[in-house]
């Protein structure tokens, strides 16, 4: 991928795009459909590219989001088994590949409190962006309150947590290596391999999740994907087309 470029859309917003591109340390440039942008709009930011077709931005308010927050099974679906929701059991999570935060908004609606880690700064910036916009919304200000964003590696930031921050679970969905060519990887999923590159450290992230976690580490992955590491969990609940290793502290 090129030089990443920060724009937008209007001389309106091209102050905010201006800090936004100090803070990234990227360079500011005029609207450029031929290079890959992220674009300061007045509804939202969102990246452009030039192989992407429409922009993509973070909704958790509209959207595929806001169906699965009504429609998506609430604590008896996959996921939430797999973190341990139960009655009288709501445990505190780390989400350390964050990517666009969809489980992370499911968990939170589940009641969960949880920090977000994304490593790559425009993904991260997404997130960002998405949460504030949403935290001014009624339905979901509460929901949206249980989540934070670090822009961090994440085994650097387990590496150094406090003991009294320590969240009972830790949820890792690395990124799988991309089948390129096939139509089944959806454009934003493209992108996300692209900005963020092959997962290589998850067997180090799994073991130092290991260590920190009071309860356990939950690692998604597609139902027919290797364990991480080959390090066999506990268990595993499994949906369609997904598998969670359950690995117990």
């Amino acid at each position: 991928m090129n030089t990443i470029t920060v724009s937008s859309d209007s001389s309106i917003q091209e102050s905010i795009a201006i800090k936004l591109a100090a803070k990234l340390t990227l360079p500011f440039a005029v609207l450029n459909q031929q290079q890959t942008q992220l674009v300061v709009t007045q509804q939202h930011i969102e990246i452009r590219a030039p192989e992407l077709g429409n922009p993509i931005f973070i909704d958790f308010v509209a959207g595929k989001n806001a169906h699965r927050r009504q429609f998506g099974g609430g604590r008896g679906q996959p996921l939430a088994k797999a973190i341990g929701l139960k009655k009288g059991a709501t445990p505190t999570i780390i989400d350390a590949t964050a990517g666009f935060g969809r489980d992370a908004f499911v968990l939170a609606n589940l009641a969960c409190h949880i920090t977000l880690l994304e490593r790559n700064p425009l993904i991260a910036t997404l997130l960002e962006d998405a949460l504030l916009r949403a935290s001014n919304v009624a339905d979901i200000a509460d929901v949206i309150k249980r989540m934070s964003v670090n822009n961090v590696d994440a085994i650097d930031y387990l590496d150094t947590l406090e003991q009294q921050h320590r969240p009972d679970v830790i949820y890792m969905d690395p990124m799988y290596p991309s089948r390129e060519k096939s139509a089944l990887v959806k454009k934003d999923m493209r992108l996300l391999h692209e900005l963020a590159g092959p997962d290589t450290d998850s067997e180090q992230l799994l073991t130092t999740a290991q260590n920190v976690a009071l309860k356990r580490v939950v690692v998604k992955r597609p139902k027919s994907a290797p364990f991480v590491g080959e390090q066999k969990p506990a268990t595993s609940i499994e949906s369609k087309n997904t598998r969670y290793d359950i690995y117990l502290s």
